[in-house]
């Protein structure tokens, strides 16, 4: 598989959407929904960070100790690409999120070297 690298750019945002392990849109988990609309779109990435321990604006905690396990834990997709894509794109989220937290900030990206090559796919002979 041949990855594109993401050229530098000055005017990139990371989008940020906080939900909950819980939520939901159109019968799938919201994140999935939310990283396979991204892909879609073809915005350059997107992650999803596993909470073990937040609140949101009812105050409710959500933690995930033993004691006191959560079946809605919190979580955050991160999407990044240039600023013309992700304003673009939050309609889109807007939609399938109509509720939660979106936050969007200004970046600057640093490509990683572009070797031609993926360390990880080199093998000993």
């Amino acid at each position: 598989m041949t990855i594109t690298p993401i050229p530098a750019e000055p005017n990139a945002l990371l989008l940020r959407a906080y939900l909950g392990e819980s939520d939901h849109w159109q019968h799938k988990p919201l994140y999935e929904s939310i990283v396979l609309k991204a892909r879609e779109c073809h915005l350059a990435g997107a992650t999803v960070v596993r909470g073990p321990l937040g609140y949101g604006r009812t105050s409710h905690l959500h933690t995930a100790k033993l004691l006191r396990l959560s079946d809605d834990l919190p979580l955050i997709v991160e999407i990044v690409d240039t600023a013309v894509k992700i304003e673009a794109f939050l309609p889109t989220l807007r939609g399938m999120m109509p509720t939660g937290l979106v936050t969007v900030e200004s970046i600057r990206i640093i490509p990683a070297a572009a070797t031609g090559t993926n360390e990880a796919e080199k093998t000993d002979a």
